[in-house]
């Protein structure tokens, strides 16, 4: 393949699997479709992140051509920097770590841990983070990084292209090859000399993203980790009105904070039931080797360098004068495939809440982490329901899994480009992505439905007393 044209990542064998679903489903996706529908409005999202950068995917801005090789085949596909657009100022730049996936144009990104995708999984993850603090664009001194690979010479195209050649022998286990001799001579040398780093920290998390308890009390610690010298503190929007401020452990408001500051939601006595959240936003590089993941289906990025930008953290406090009282967040979980949903019970009663159709307690003064098993690459929208109306809507797609790992799938190549793009059109000419695929919708619609018909999920159930503090 050539110029723009696309890679796409459905294999016959998974092809052949959704058409069994669907004809498996088929009687019942009205049906399917209504009770989607019918999910309240009123319900709030539970985030699924505990902060960071989130931002927009520009297109694939430096990039060389590879061959990869499947099944006796070869396909050239474009290899290189892809570039986002972080919300509120700043710009990344990232490279792919998830080759046969598809690729949304304007596709939403969140920088996330990565136990929350493939990488979890993978052992060799570490290695992909010395590739990235050892190449393009870390390393702009191409000369340099040329002497080092045995290399004649490296434009920014050859060293985009044969660091991310590199990348996805890691990544995706792929039998990859840069298509420039000199970018080949660089991913062989990085491949080669590549050796296992830990996991870089977020560049701002509140921790938890979520508190409980009684009108009178400060409600946390929340704690502040990040890269950033300080962070701004933004109080509940209503604070002038509900009395309810941030403050530190001794009582002080708060406005700015740094790593490691608790902060406390501080409830007036008098309150009645509520809820509120706090914000807190800094200006800051986001470290190397974070993942970024998308809702939207679009391929895992990692990065691999980053403007100043604007990165952002959210925490909610719940309260009530008696009862349960529950403090409810969700992350992705790879390694148990699903999603763990932690409740928080700060009240004096048990807090029962209904999941897909099945009832959980958690008794006062403890947490529960429920997960909820998920198909890899499955569709999931729910809402947990509680007593008082609570209704909390939890929603996104389970990508865990590169192609390689899910199975020796056989590539399929689009013979003309067809990039699925958020919104049902195509994206423009200048955004070279790798793994599009035009079948993305039809699949993630089957997900949905699975999710709905497939309500009766055993669920694994951790309990553990809530830490109290000293």
């Amino acid at each position: 393949m050539k110029g723009n044209s696309v890679f796409s990542a459905f294999s016959v064998h998974r092809r052949g699997l959704v058409r069994l679903v669907a004809a498996a489903l088929a009687p019942g996706l009205v049906a399917a479709g209504a009770v989607v529908a019918a999910t309240p409005a009123i319900a709030d999202d539970v985030p699924q992140h505990k902060g960071g950068a989130t931002a927009t995917l520009s297109g694939l801005k430096i990039y060389g051509q590879a061959v990869i090789r499947d099944s006796g085949e070869e396909q050239q596909v474009p290899a290189g920097l892809f570039e986002m657009s972080v919300d509120d100022g700043g710009t990344l730049q990232t490279y792919c770590i998830d080759i046969q996936n598809p690729t949304q144009k304007d596709a939403e990104y969140q920088e996330t841990s990565w136990s929350g995708t493939s990488l979890g999984e993978n052992s060799d993850a570490g290695r992909i983070r010395w590739i990235l603090q050892n190449s393009y664009p870390q390393v702009n001194n191409l000369a340099e990084l040329a002497r080092k690979a045995g290399a004649s010479s490296l434009s920014e195209k050859d060293a985009a292209a044969g660091t991310q050649v590199a990348i996805w022998r890691y990544s995706d286990d792929a039998d990859v090859e840069a298509a420039d001799p000199d970018a080949e001579k660089l991913a062989d040398y990085l491949h080669k000399s590549a050796r296992n780093l830990a996991e870089p920290k977020g560049s701002l998390t509140l921790d938890p993203p979520a508190v409980s308890g009684h009108p009178g009390e400060r409600l946390g610690p929340v704690t502040v980790r990040t890269n950033a010298g300080r962070v701004t503190v933004t109080p509940p929007v209503d604070s002038a009105t509900s009395g309810v401020t941030v403050v530190d452990k001794n009582g002080k408001a708060v406005t700015s904070a740094s790593d490691g500051t608790e902060l406390y939601f501080e409830v007036p006595k008098g309150a009645a039931n509520g809820s509120a959240a706090l914000q807190v936003q800094a200006s800051t590089t986001v470290p190397v080797g974070r993942a970024f993941a998308s809702e939207t289906r679009s391929q895992t990025q990692i990065l691999a360098g980053s403007s100043e930008s604007t990165v952002s953290a959210t925490a909610a406090a719940n309260w009530a004068k008696r009862g349960a009282i529950p403090a409810l967040s969700a992350e992705k979980n790879c390694a148990k495939g699903g999603v763990d949903i932690t409740v928080r019970n700060e009240g004096d009663e048990a807090f029962t809440f209904e999941l897909m159709g099945l009832e959980h307690t958690t008794e006062a003064g403890q947490s529960q982490t429920v997960t909820i098993p998920l198909q890899e690459d499955q569709a999931y929208d729910f809402t947990i329901k509680g007593p008082n109306g609570l209704e909390k809507r939890i929603k996104g797609v389970l990508d865990c899994r590169t192609e390689s790992a899910a199975g020796d799938d056989t590539v399929q190549v689009a013979s003309a480009p067809s990039p699925a793009s958020v919104g049902g059109t195509s994206g423009g000419s200048d955004l070279a992505e790798t793994g599009s695929s035009n079948a993305t919708p039809f699949v993630a619609g089957i997900a949905v439905a699975l999710v709905v018909v497939g309500g009766a999920a055993v669920f694994l159930v951790r309990k553990k007393e809530t830490p109290t503090d000293e």
